[in-house]
């Protein structure tokens, strides 16, 4: 058995589902004034002077929404968002890992609100951003950390990467280089390295 780790958004998907997932789930008004208050951390970004971690952090400020409502809707994004954003080369892919009996991670910046019930829906296991709450509620911070920021070392504390012959890794952003230095075979953006 081998382990194949992949990246989610931009290497399974076509497109960044954590910023959809967001604006699917914002209230009235939030969306307007949330795409104000992140604009210049945007630009920042663009430009390669902010890093994708600092503008996950501002936009995930779900502070008093409840727990349960936001993976209901979670739940309903991965069931009927998911599909339409997945790129079949990928999922060739992962199906050919699981076919070969290897073990099959998504590693990932974005949400268990929606990437659980998709993981699980595919029989991969998961490795991603969680959010924090109290008593039912969410409390606008990650539980514990930031998972996209220190991909490898996640990776590490739940695998022990010698007790697999092989380590395939799959990405597109420079968040996914240590992981990719993981692996004996690295693909980046769709190439293999």
């Amino acid at each position: 058995m081998n382990l194949a780790l992949f990246d989610f958004d931009h290497t399974i998907t076509r497109a960044d589902t954590y910023s959809r997932f967001l604006y699917s789930i914002a209230r009235p008004g939030e969306a307007r004034r949330g795409k104000l208050a992140l604009a210049p951390w945007l630009i920042g970004y663009r430009i390669g002077v902010v890093p994708a971690t600092a503008i996950r952090a501002r936009a995930t400020a779900f502070r008093g929404r409840s727990q349960g409502e936001i993976a209901a809707c979670g739940e309903c994004y991965a069931r009927e968002v998911l599909p339409g954003l997945l790129r079949p080369e990928m999922m060739q892919r992962i199906a050919w890992h699981r076919d070969q009996g290897d073990r099959v991670v998504v590693v990932s910046g974005s949400l268990d609100s929606y990437l659980q019930p998709w993981c699980s829906r595919h029989g991969l296991e998961l490795i991603c951003n969680s959010l924090e709450s109290q008593d039912g509620q969410l409390t606008g911070r990650y539980h514990p950390v930031d998972r996209a920021t220190a991909k490898a070392m996640h990776i590490r504390a739940q695998y022990d990467l010698g007790a697999y012959p092989e380590v395939y890794a799959y990405g597109d952003s420079e968040e996914d280089h240590e992981m990719l230095a993981l692996a004996q075979h690295r693909w980046f953006r769709g190439r293999e390295l």
